[in-house]
């Protein structure tokens, strides 16, 4: 069992601002304190779920503690602690954190506690792994790069329960930025970016639409030059609340799968008779890349970014 002493040392070094652990290293040290029992609870093989050609449950979403148990139910208080800090370390800071826990509140989970954790495979070798932290509107994860080709280590999800056009929504600034793009199109333009209907949401949302004939939504092709650079600072709004290292991988594989030229942008909304400032859903989509965020009843993004090639 990790010391306490050796835990409060490493949490103590973040909140005074000094250069906190790599997150992978954090999960190791979290591995080497776990009891047989907590193993059994919440330790999973990489590969599982993918047996019969499934998908793996290390890339699947959740809404909840991703195993069921929640981390106040089984894990000690160095424990969460160590989890805490390793949640914090894929985020780019305390602005994102203050965002991505909606306040300290964590939507319908309550608590920072009343989320979870499950690692599949084997952090503390050479091994692929990967850890992930779940609970109401919010999936993300810490691979080391297990997953190859994929930013985030697989899908991730997070949103909150505020109406998503309201300023109440943490989101909201996200939804503005968007918004901005919308204005500066042109009458053509807009007919191309304006859909009626929906994408999708959970896991749905995550299929490719750009096999549809013609292809949904306005190109960044099509864009001009002015148009386009506010597309690209929509991009680093929306990776700004990660670590770096996790969103230059996003803009790494974009531009290995064709570049900002392939991304589409679309705006849904269920209505026709719909006013622009009351989307349901807006849309990034490029080879391999998805970014879906429903605005309306409240906030959900599901989002995924692989190589294509």
């Amino acid at each position: 069992m990790l010391g306490g002493s050796s835990l409060l040392s490493t949490v103590a070094a973040d909140e005074k601002g000094a250069v906190a652990k790599p997150a992978e290293g954090l999960v190791r040290e979290l591995f080497a304190t776990l009891t047989p029992d907590q193993k059994k609870a919440m330790v999973l093989p990489w590969d599982h779920g993918a047996e019969k050609g499934g998908t793996p449950t290390r890339l699947k979403t959740h809404n909840a503690a991703p195993l069921g148990k929640r981390l106040g139910e089984q894990f000690t208080q160095p424990q969460q602690d160590l989890i805490r800090a390793t949640f914090k370390s894929i985020l780019s800071g305390d602005e994102a954190y203050e965002r991505i826990t909606r306040h300290g509140k964590w939507d319908s989970s309550g608590s920072f506690e009343g989320n979870g954790v499950a690692i599949f495979g084997d952090p503390s070798g050479k091994d692929p792994f990967s850890w992930v932290f779940a609970g109401h509107h919010l999936t993300l994860r810490c691979d080391g790069n297990s997953q190859p080709n994929a930013a985030f280590g697989g899908p991730m999800y997070y949103g909150h329960s505020a109406n998503g056009h309201s300023d109440t929504n943490v989101y909201n600034y996200q939804t503005k930025q968007v918004m901005s793009v919308f204005d500066m199109l042109n009458a053509e333009q807009r007919k191309l970016a304006v859909v009626v209907g929906n994408p999708g949401d959970g896991v749905g949302a995550l299929k490719p639409r750009l096999i549809e004939k013609p292809p949904v939504g306005v190109g960044y092709a099509q864009l001009e030059e002015s148009q386009q650079k506010l597309v690209t600072g929509v991009m680093r709004t929306l990776i700004d609340p990660f670590r770096k290292e996790d969103g230059d991988e996003v803009m790494q594989l974009i531009k290995k799968n064709g570049g900002m030229e392939q991304v589409r942008l679309a705006f849904y909304k269920e209505d026709a008779e719909k006013g622009n400032d009351r989307w349901d859903y807006w849309r990034l989509e490029g080879p391999g890349f998805v970014w879906n965020y429903r605005v309306l009843p409240h906030v959900h993004c599901f989002v995924n970014v692989v190589s294509q090639a």
